[in-house]
Order: structure tokens, then C-alpha cells, then sequence
């Protein structure tokens, strides 16, 4: 038993899945990413206010007749 154990710790090193595993980020890819994701929630908020906007200005419309 001692055998088996002392031979697999010397084939395997807990870092050796790990490390060939691993894999490169690209920061340019990752500040792209971002701010793409900041650009659709600008206009997320936009097309938001502007719905709210119009809700408001139809009512108000209603309101006056």
C-alpha cells in the first residue's frame, strides 16, 4: 500500500491538472466586453426613460381633453 501511495505522489503534482488547464485572458477582450455591456445598458435606460416619458405625456394628453 505504502508502494502505490509514494508512487502516486511522485507522478502527480496537485498544480499539474491545474496549470495545463489554465488559460490566457485577453484584457482587451475583457474592456471591450465591458464596455459594450455599458453601451446596451445606456440604451436600455434610454428606451426606458423615453417609454416613461411617452406614458406620462398620453396621460397628461387624456388629463386635458
Amino acid at each position: 500500500m505504502e508502494y502505490k501511495e509514494t508512487e502516486l505522489n511522485q507522478n502527480s503534482s496537485p498544480d499539474e491538472g491545474v496549470s495545463n488547464t489554465r488559460s490566457r485572458v485577453d484584457l482587451n477582450n475583457l474592456i471591450r466586453k465591458v464596455k459594450e455591456e455599458e453601451k446596451k445598458s445606456k440604451r436600455q435606460n434610454i428606451v426606458i426613460s423615453a417609454a416613461a416619458l411617452s406614458v406620462v405625456a398620453v396621460f397628461g394628453l387624456i388629463l386635458t381633453l
